[in-house]
């Protein structure tokens, strides 16, 4: 899928693409929805394909991330200066903070986190909504995204890392049609 180049296109591809997720963990088997990944990582580039083990890891970190966009535009817009990583971390060493995030939900059970990220989900959709495709798609409308627009954020967090999520669970999908042929 291309990258949305505006407002509409990040509308759908979102959409789009959060309904895969769901449509896809919906089609497995009831005992793979809990079950950890069977998949060999060992060729794999990527300190995620090790972290995330199960669906509720990958849905997980989709919803922290979420959550990191959240509070990062709606403090920002209400005057609190606020980077998008919380306080000790930054681009070259966010996979600790990942790591922290996974660690946070190893306790939380699949069917709750799905209702987490279905919400969080709804939440970016009506706070995306908010904005024009010029606040989206032009750089320099808001000070505190740098040098990117706002748009590169959202798709970052929705579009984009559900792509990245699909290729996780699509692999664990045909290692789970893989076993039962066998």
């Amino acid at each position: 899928m291309t990258k949305p180049a505006n407002k509409a296109e990040l509308i759908e591809a979102s959409n789009t693409n959060y309904e895969k997720i769901v449509k896809l963990i919906n089609s497995l088997p009831e005992e793979a929805r809990n079950a950890n990944f069977d998949f060999d990582t060992s060729t794999l580039k990527g300190l995620h394909w090790l972290r995330d083990r199960n669906v509720r890891d990958v849905l997980a970190h989709l919803y922290e991330w979420q959550n990191l966009l959240l509070s990062w535009i709606n403090n920002n817009q209400a005057g609190k200066a606020q980077n998008f990583l919380p306080q000790g971390f930054n681009w070259r060493n966010y996979d600790e903070m990942n790591n922290e995030l996974w660690k946070k939900h190893q306790s939380t059970s699949l069917e709750e986190i799905e209702n987490l990220l279905a919400k969080s989900h709804e939440r970016v959709m009506q706070l995306l909504g908010k904005f024009t495709n010029d606040d989206l798609f032009t750089k320099n409308v808001f000070p505190w995204t740098g040098n990117n627009t706002l748009g590169a954020y959202f798709i970052s967090n929705t579009s984009s890392h559900y792509e990245w999520a699909l290729k996780k669970l699509r692999k664990y999908r045909r290692s789970v049609d893989k076993s039962s042929q066998m």
